[in-house]
């Protein structure tokens, strides 16, 4: 459990903010970028939930929050080589697992796409196609984590590809309720 009992604590006045292992680090840090944007996901779907409440969806939704703040533990702690499995809170295959079989089971009832989607529709669904776009940056930012030499565990990679993929078929599902997708009409404006 955690305790908050003070909001601020001026330790980040000077531009550094502590990892989960409590290495200083700067807060434009590849790690603090990647965690950040996790965060920025998390709260585009808080605002799609605002427009899900009472629909089977918000269930979903509501257990991706909890685990993007498991993910943004995950990438908040660097690995270590002699890491024991449950000594640090990481995203498990089964979560991913999870999450490739709620897409599934979503677009399962979804007519097939002909064109592209635009971001839009409902309120929902424009809310769920942003946080689609943030998940993916921050997809991004854990990649060129990887990329820099720093170790990210690798379900967290994958849960991060899962997520906007579900994302994406979620704000499809919020639309089927009621407007219907917006498609892309190639040249239409030329």
């Amino acid at each position: 459990m955690v305790t908050l009992n003070r909001i601020y604590t001026r330790t980040g006045d000077n531009g550094t903010t502590a990892l989960a292992n409590g290495q200083t680090v700067s807060k434009t840090d590849l790690r603090v970028a990647a965690y950040g944007e996790v965060d920025e996901t998390n709260s585009c779907i808080g605002m799609a939930r605002v427009h899900t409440a009472g629909q089977a969806l918000d269930a979903i939704l509501a257990r991706l929050q909890n685990e993007l703040f498991d993910l943004g533990a995950d990438l908040a702690t660097p690995a270590k080589v002699n890491e024991t499995e449950g000594s640090v809170l990481r995203i498990l295959e089964g979560q991913i697992q999870r999450l490739e079989a709620e897409i599934d089971q979503l677009n399962e009832v979804l007519p097939p796409l002909t064109s592209f989607v635009l971001p839009g529709g409902s309120p929902a669904a424009a809310a769920l196609h942003l946080a689609r776009t943030v998940a993916r940056r921050a997809e991004r930012s854990a990649i060129a984590l990887v990329q820099s030499g720093q170790d990210v565990s690798p379900p967290a990679l994958s849960y991060l590809n899962r997520l906007s993929d579900l994302l994406f078929v979620a704000a499809r599902t919020a639309n089927a309720a009621g407007p219907g997708d917006v498609f892309w009409k190639s040249g239409a404006t030329r």
